[in-house]
């Protein structure tokens, strides 16, 4: 996978460097990105880190406009192609019609996707051999069915387990929407995955009472608690970067290790700025 640009728009982390940002004059507001090496991301992309302080020029907060054209400019300031991805308190600050235009394209989802997993999970893939995908909402899910097997495809060899759980909808079925694609799994690999409704609950839709290892993929806006067994660590890639998901899998006394693309960047923003020190 060709390395991309993937420039990181995120609250600043380090309140003594305040010079992210030049704040003399609304007009002059600028926000230099810091290209870093591809290897920093295990070279699936090449990250660039793009802290946003807090404008602070006579009290007054960010105005979306200014903001989003000093982001526009750090954009055309990086060579090559570039994509964005924001951390959720800088776009809380777009208004709801530049929103859109922030959102992350898929294909710079599966690069970041495939570095989570690389450096969260590919030892877990191999040696527990036991994928559990819990599905999001119905309109994606040729979407995410694609993007689950074009991540797992480096792993497959070595997975003997594969579930994927779905929310049923009346007047679909799921086994024929998704026949190509599990097809394509016992084609190549002979292994035949297992297809499992969300069961209703009072907190929602849940996993039911089977226990999952391995690794969790979730793709789901909501949690759907699935339960993890109680020996060995479950590596649970929370894909919408849920602050909830990540709450509940701290609960659980380290027997889940969390991941998340925002998770993963901030960590790369951070391991960067401590390999200076």
């Amino acid at each position: 996978m060709e390395a991309e640009n993937i420039v990181y728009f995120h609250p600043i982390q380090d309140m003594h460097k305040m010079t992210a940002a030049k704040k003399h004059w609304w007009e002059s507001a600028a926000l230099p990105g810091k290209v870093l090496p591809a290897e920093a991301a295990g070279g699936f992309f090449v990250p660039v880190d793009c802290p946003v302080p807090p404008f602070c020029y006579k009290k007054k907060p960010w105005k979306r406009e200014i903001l989003a054209n000093a982001m526009e400019t750090a954009m055309g300031a990086v060579p090559g192609m570039a994509d964005a991805y924001l951390h959720p308190e800088i776009m809380t600050l777009m208004s709801g019609e530049r929103q859109e235009r922030w959102e992350p394209r898929r294909e710079t989802l599966e690069r970041l996707y495939a570095a989570l997993l690389a450096g969260y999970a590919a030892d877990c893939l191999r040696k527990e051999g036991r994928v559990t995908v819990l599905l999001g909402r119905h309109d994606d899910t040729d979407w995410q069915m694609e993007m689950t097997r074009r991540l797992l495809s480096p792993y497959l060899p070595r997975i003997n387990s594969l579930v994927f759980y779905y929310e049923e909808v009346e007047g679909t079925d799921i086994w024929e929407e998704t026949a190509d694609e599990l097809e394509a799994y016992g084609y190549d690999y002979g292994l035949v995955p297992g297809m499992n409704a969300y069961q209703a609950s009072q907190e929602g839709l849940c996993c039911g009472r089977e226990r999952c290892s391995g690794v969790i993929l979730d793709y789901a806006d909501a949690p759907r608690m699935p339960r993890v067994e109680r020996e060995g660590q479950t590596v649970y890639a929370d894909l919408t970067s849920s602050p909830e998901k990540e709450r509940i899998c701290l609960r659980k006394n380290g027997r889940i290790l969390y991941s998340s693309p925002l998770k993963y960047l901030d960590t790369v923003v951070k391991n960067e700025y401590y390999r200076k020190i």
